[in-house]
């Protein structure tokens, strides 16, 4: 009996250690965010369709543009809608998509082969665009001088106190990553090719941390990059490593000690771009947005003009939710817009801070920001300057490339308008 007593006691106590054990492990919560550089098939056919939107607008501001891209092995294809003063043959295409692929970086001058990556020379392009039809036209461009919405559809802007930029925390240190590593292939192109992957897993310890925007640290890092022939994966682990490392991420959430960190986790990565995976429009929307801490309306901001919803009505709710933010109203906030095709105004506008506001809820919130703001197509391509892309403001290809939103220097990140929201 003794024995049998003293047995069940080491079984309790055992047990406890191990729930005690298995208590410790959860103290994580995890949430992750991708990015892919301008070089990633995807993001080709963002850039080129956006340059083709860029080119139409600053020669006539009232193009519309609805446009595809198609990019597989060494072929283009380019199709949708278009109606625009400004007419482009398909000589000029080829040249907007020759000038796009040579900017990201498939110049034809790297240490990679034919074989092993897109180069210039090889590129087919086919275009088929037709004019917009006359029904969406009579209710976009109104008699009264608005702009009706181009289609149907709802976006949903976000804002978070985790970053300076009002950003979450994954998908920023991951841009940050991922910026690091492309540019050093931009400007090391016998070392690292363009089409670049990276991923940031970030730890908040508890569900609670992470509904109260608390990052504790970065758990895990995966960067994958192309490198040439010649060099071994330890060489190509080395080098991004350092990169890593010098990538400005925050000392108080990146230690290299205890980071799990992969790099080429398959040990070899050589052949890239389109000859090796397709590309097309709008299938970044997560990387292009907020890394999946929020929800999306599911349409691509890339190939669309200004009147288009999908672009606009992003742009115009991730400035209202970085305001609600900025201006201390709530932790983080998630703002909704939609609209109905050829109507001016809003159907709806809704604001959500996930139980984080201070001073108001989120119905007061959401009728102040819609009593207050007209928010229709035309308030917004004045508010941001939409229908005016240039060198010296903004250049949609450049935002496909970047990201549609986060980067401060983009017209609808400035927050220009805080004393209204100080003021509600």
């Amino acid at each position: 009996m003794e024995n049998k007593r003293w047995k069940t006691t080491q079984d309790y106590s055992c047990g406890k250690q191990r729930m005690e054990n298995k208590m410790e492990k959860q103290t994580q919560y995890l949430f992750t965010s991708e990015v892919v550089s301008p070089g990633h098939p995807d993001k080709c056919a963002d850039i080129i369709a956006d340059s083709i939107v860029d080119r139409l607008i600053i020669a006539d501001k009232n193009s519309r543009v609805a446009s595809e891209v198609f990019v597989a092995g060494k072929h283009v294809v380019i199709g949708g809608e278009v109606k625009s003063t400004c007419q482009l043959s398909n000589e000029d295409y080829e040249k907007i998509v020759k000038d796009a692929l040579s900017k990201i970086g498939y110049d034809g001058k790297s240490a990679f082969t034919k074989e092993q990556c897109l180069h210039p020379d090889d590129i087919k392009v086919q275009v088929l665009l037709n004019q917009q039809s006359p029904d969406i036209s009579q209710g976009v461009d109104q008699s009264t001088g608005d702009i009706g919405a181009g289609d149907q559809g709802i976006m949903f802007g976000f804002a978070s106190s985790e970053t300076a930029d009002l950003m979450p925390a994954a998908i920023t240190y991951a841009r940050m990553l991922c910026d690091k590593v492309y540019n050093y292939a931009l400007n090391h192109n016998q070392k690292l090719g363009v089409d670049i992957k990276t991923q940031v897993t970030v730890d908040y310890g508890t569900k609670e941390n992470f509904e109260n925007c608390k990052p504790q640290k970065i758990h895990t890092i995966v960067v994958s990059a192309p490198s040439v022939e010649g060099m071994g994966i330890g060489e190509v682990r080395e080098l991004i490593q350092g990169l890593i490392d010098d990538s400005g991420l925050p000392t108080s959430m990146y230690d290299k000690k205890s980071t799990i960190i992969h790099i080429n986790p398959t040990g070899r990565y050589v052949s890239h771009s389109s000859l090796h995976d397709s590309g097309l429009t709008g299938r970044k929307l997560i990387v292009d947005s907020f890394g999946g801490y929020s929800p999306i309306g599911g349409g691509a901001q890339s190939s669309k003009d200004y009147t288009k919803v999908d672009r606009s009505g992003l742009y115009a709710a991730r400035w209202i939710a970085k305001h609600i933010v900025a201006a201390g109203l709530a932790k983080k906030a998630t703002v909704q817009i939609s609209y109905a095709i050829g109507v001016a105004r809003p159907t709806s506008v809704s604001v959500d801070t996930m139980g984080t506001y201070t001073k108001f809820d989120d119905d007061k919130l959401s009728d102040f920001v819609m009593n207050t703001f007209p928010l229709t197509p035309r308030w917004i391509t004045e508010k941001f300057k939409l229908d005016s892309p240039s060198e010296k403001t903004f250049l949609y290809a450049d935002v496909a490339a970047r990201g549609q939103v986060g980067q401060s220097d983009y017209p609808w990140e400035k927050l220009d308008e805080l004393e209204k929201f100080d003021n509600i």
